[in-house]
């Protein structure tokens, strides 16, 4: 006889409806309809046969895993159907999602991911959309770079964790790019790269306002007295008229540059424009490209090879490309296994011409650069003249970067110019060494007339100087004696400490100090050397990058003001000009460098770990994890 359930009672009673046990039994023996799991479903046996099986799969259609229920489920929730989960010809793209409020210069990212949906499904994929780390360049404090690594960590967890066969990495300001190709060089699962695009020209009127640059301008009209605070705001928020990153060629365009140089994003789509219908477009063509690069199995290290990143120093070079390119591409080596570092900076690139008339290094930008041409056009007039070191090397299009982009030369010759008619010879980055540090880079693209004629024009000693140091432990020493130091003349040269990787922590962008005002309404500039970094965006001849910093023991963190340093561009040499047993008695007069205490568990796990900015700024143990989808194709059991 059938039990009543009691009013208002949910217990399983109350679900028989008065049904007897016969009834149950029957209803129980019948296939409920279900769209998400159909009876009768079965494997479907279009498609194309991936080259090797889906990862995905060890998750979600594992005969042997008696899991997979559990795997499968709480995916189901999302509306999927069970086939676009289990078809061994399905993969599972992954989206890695970096714009949200916190990071405006990538926030286009939550539009442009529609598109990238668009193309996954019509290439017969399973597009799974995720968060990442926020790394916005112009708020985070600090300073942005502390968060790459942090950013590359959980990437890396993501990718390893999740039932994922390939991943679109959405990039775009500075520290976004270099992070996500270093968990994909780590994970070594296929990958593509999808700039946001840069922003809209800036204008006062008819005159271009550029990101970045319209700072430090700006910073040194306003310490010089030319302009207000309220001018300042109004100059500096002209340079942001639109969706995207800085419209220079800062960090940001220079580190999407070098993914389509490295041959991880699709020719010509790193140069468009946020705004432009383009941009969506390319979303679209990057989500069916993934899906072919999985089926064919075309991982991060068949493309990033030494060959692929030679190129792209090569290519840094013709585009005057930001000092933070060193060290985000040395890093993005180590984690692929290739060895990169700052003298193969110098012997591949330092001989090549600058052609690319863009902000900081020229006048332009980053429109005008696209409609020029982009980064194929500039590659066209390496391949013309046979400087582009590696012709033959593959990218994520399937063909060589010769094959992409030979004889697509430029539709404005004003912006890109031809290779025999460059805005500079031999525009590459010095590296220097000497007394003062092992390693550091001067960017000679940037080094204006002016400062040529006052430091390195002498007849009896051609591209050197000499002069005292005025030195300053971190920013804030900086402005608090910029203005009122009176030892700081004309030849002085600025030094920057404290800056580094562990010393600031995370290597703060803060090595191009202007001088006081008095002196910049003379028209002088003054040299810049220190351990820290300095603004893509920046048109400073600065020496930086300088490794060891002064909180790992580095010269720097010994220096006294009126110290006298000797530069020699022509011998690669900077030195402190004390004797060595001077140099000694310092170090033991003034014990290690002193830099502030941790102020978040992460500053402490990061100092900790991290490497010399020579060295990429790695986390030290991090780099012996590669290739981890082939060691490790999935992870323990959840359950």
């Amino acid at each position: 006889m059938a039990s009543n359930a009691c009013e208002g009672c949910t217990c399983g009673r109350a679900q028989n409806n008065g049904l007897a046990a016969e009834e149950q039994r029957e209803l129980a023996r019948r296939e409920p309809r279900s769209f998400t799991a159909p009876s009768g479903y079965t494997e479907p046996t279009e498609g194309i046969e991936p080259a090797v099986p889906l990862r995905s799969k060890l998750w979600f259609n594992n005969p042997e895993d008696t899991m997979v229920g559990c795997y499968i489920e709480r995916f189901l929730n999302n509306g999927l159907t069970m086939g676009e989960l289990t078809n061994k010809r399905k993969p599972i793209i992954g989206i890695a999602q970096t714009g949200s409020d916190l990071a405006p210069c990538n926030s286009h990212h939550l539009q442009l991911a529609k598109r990238v949906r668009d193309g996954i499904l019509a290439a017969g994929g399973t597009p799974f959309e995720f968060p990442c780390h926020p790394i916005q360049e112009t708020a985070k404090r600090p300073t942005a770079s502390l968060d790459r690594n942090l950013s590359y960590l959980s990437l890396v967890e993501v990718l390893f964790g999740y039932p994922l066969d390939g991943v679109v990495l959405l990039t775009g300001c500075d520290k976004t790019t270099p992070a996500m190709l270093m968990a994909a060089a780590t994970m070594d699962i296929p990958a593509i790269c999808m700039n946001v695009g840069p922003m809209l020209n800036g204008y006062a009127g008819s005159k271009y306002v550029g990101s970045g640059m319209v700072v430090w301008d700006s910073r040194a009209q306003l310490s010089a007295g030319e302009i207000d605070q309220d001018q300042f705001m109004r100059q500096v928020s002209l340079s942001a008229p639109s969706v995207g990153h800085c419209n220079t060629m800062g960090t940001a365009s220079t580190m999407n540059a070098m993914a389509e140089a490295l041959g991880m994003a699709l020719p010509g789509s790193a140069s468009i424009p946020a705004p432009y219908r383009e941009r969506g477009a390319c979303a679209y063509q990057t989500g069916q490209r993934i899906v072919q690069l999985v089926l064919e199995d075309v991982k991060p290290s068949d493309i990033m090879t030494k060959e692929a990143f030679e190129n792209a120093i090569a290519l840094c070079t013709a585009i005057g490309g930001s000092t933070n390119a060193p060290i985000h591409l040395n890093a993005v080596a180590k984690h692929i296994g290739v060895e990169l570092n700052n003298d193969d900076w110098e012997r591949v690139g330092y001989e090549l011409p600058l052609l690319v008339n863009i902000q900081p290094a020229g006048q332009y930008l980053c429109e005008e650069y696209h409609r020029a041409g982009g980064l194929p056009s500039v590659a066209a007039e390496l391949l013309k003249h046979d400087k582009l070191p590696h012709p033959d090397a593959l990218t994520v299009s399937g063909k060589s970067i010769g094959d992409n982009c030979r004889g697509d030369f430029a539709q404005d010759p004003r912006v890109i110019l031809p290779f025999d008619k460059p805005l500079m010879s031999q525009a590459g980055f010095l590296h220097l060494k000497g007394t003062l540090f092992d390693s550091a880079i001067m960017k000679t693209s940037v080094i204006s007339p002016a400062f040529r004629e006052q430091y390195l024009s002498n007849p009896n000693d051609p591209m050197a100087f000499e002069g005292p140091v005025a030195v300053f432990d971190g920013p804030e020493d900086y402005h608090h004696r910029i203005e009122t130091e009176p030892d700081i003349h004309p030849g002085t040269i600025l030094v920057m400490r404290g800056a580094g990787p562990v010393g600031y922590p995370g290597a703060a962008e803060v090595v191009n100090m202007i001088p006081p005002g008095r002196l910049i309404k003379e028209g002088i500039e003054l040299p810049c050397i220190g351990d820290g970094r300095q603004s893509g965006t920046s048109g400073s001849p600065s020496i930086l990058n300088a490794s060891p910093e002064a909180a790992t023991g580095g010269m720097l963190g010994y220096l006294k003001d009126g110290d006298r340093l000797r530069i020699d561009l022509l011998k690669r040499q900077a030195d402190v000009i004390l004797t060595p047993e001077q140099i000694a008695k310092r170090k033991e007069e003034l014990g290690p460098y002193k830099y502030p205490p941790h102020q978040t568990p992460w500053q402490e796990i990061y100092r900790n770990q991290v490497s010399e900015l020579s060295e990429g700024m790695v986390l030290k143990d991090a780099v012996k994890y590669q290739r981890v989808a082939k060691r490790y194709p999935v992870g323990r059991a959840n359950h």
